[in-house]
């Protein structure tokens, strides 16, 4: 790409100012030229801590900008899906936080939208641009590790603030804030879809978020994922996934540190105290960067989008299913 691609930010969220903006400014392809809020002040504290050129006080003044070519989108949850698709009514591209709607139906309903704007859109999965990731999917296909049956995954932080986003409703909960990780990461390593889900969800009873759910997915050859995620638990993270001839363990699977390498072990279970284990460590990187110029090459038609948004519903229908399950007490199919 001759030019890097020129970025606006709808709203000052944390993972936007903190972790993602500046992530983006380090990469090659991406230029942060705009950031809006519905206070304009805020904007533009966070235009001037951050370098950006402009700020605005509506994030209608940023999706008329018409030097704008991308949007990335970190609103609340219950509003991914309303300003993806006026982003999209305005000639943008979109980089949208996860989950990308509500539910399925609404995920869904951002394909008119993008198929009629003729734009690209994707969902913020920043894990599967990490070359752990890469690397993890990489041994599963070559059967190294046998034949994989089983992934398990906990992914977990305490956080009791009322005023939080991730603990109010419509959008909080730990099934749409991390849950989404454990599903998207499992498609990811298995290549496949599951087929039904049985869940168990505990809700708070002030926030009325869930708090922790666990769920089994069975993928088609009788593989299956079991995830727990929570947010009142103290913060873990762990993914192992399990083979016929060994398992690995991706040990900071979600939030991999930017400023450190981070390393995957991978066991071929010869005994239980790490007598058949080897470790792999990956160079320091920033996922969000590598995301960010990923998108940016498919804007500029240097390659595909490796996740285009069908991906996203996929992984809402899961999301759906495991809500079903936990109501009905069953199986509930995909």
């Amino acid at each position: 790409m001759s030019e890097p691609v020129k970025w606006g930010v709808l709203g000052v969220a944390k993972i936007a100012t903190e972790k993602v903006i500046p992530a983006m400014q380090r990469g090659a392809l991406c230029r942060i030229d705009a950031i809006a809020s519905r206070d304009a002040a805020r904007a533009q504290a966070a235009a001037k801590a951050l370098g950006i050129p402009r700020a605005y006080g509506s994030y209608e003044e940023l999706l008329a900008d018409p030097e704008i070519e991308a949007i990335y989108n970190p609103l609340p949850n219950e509003l991914h899906a309303s300003w993806t698709e006026k982003a999209l009514a305005a000639g943008k591209h979109v980089l949208c936080e996860k989950p990308i709607g509500l539910d399925a139906e609404e995920a869904g309903g951002i394909i008119a939208a993008r198929d009629k704007s003729g734009k690209l859109v994707a969902e913020a999965f920043m894990v599967r641009h990490h070359p752990q990731w890469r690397r993890a999917r990489e041994i599963v296909r070559s059967r190294a590790i046998g034949e994989v049956g089983a992934i398990q995954t906990l992914f977990a932080y305490r956080l009791l603030d009322p005023e939080n986003v991730r603990n109010r409703p419509p959008g909080g909960g730990g099934l749409y804030d991390i849950g989404c990780y454990a599903i998207s990461t499992a498609r990811y390593i298995f290549g496949a879809e599951p087929q039904r889900v049985a869940a168990a969800i505990d809700f708070d009873p002030d926030f009325r978020t869930d708090r922790l759910a666990s769920a089994i997915l069975e993928f088609p050859g009788g593989r299956h994922l079991t995830f727990s995620v929570a947010t009142q638990l103290a913060g873990a993270q762990r993914v192992t996934i399990a083979g016929t001839a060994g398992r690995i363990e991706v040990m900071i699977p979600f939030n991999a540190p930017p400023d450190r390498p981070t390393e995957i072990v991978v066991d071929s279970g010869a005994d239980l105290v790490g007598g058949g284990a080897r470790r792999e460590e990956f160079a320091v990187c920033d996922q969000y960067t590598l995301q960010g110029d990923a998108f940016a090459r498919a804007v500029g038609g240097e390659a595909a989008l490796e996740f285009p948004l069908e991906d996203a519903v996929a992984n809402m229908k899961v999301i759906d299913a495991c809500f079903r399950a936990a109501k009905s007490e069953r199986w509930e199919k995909i």
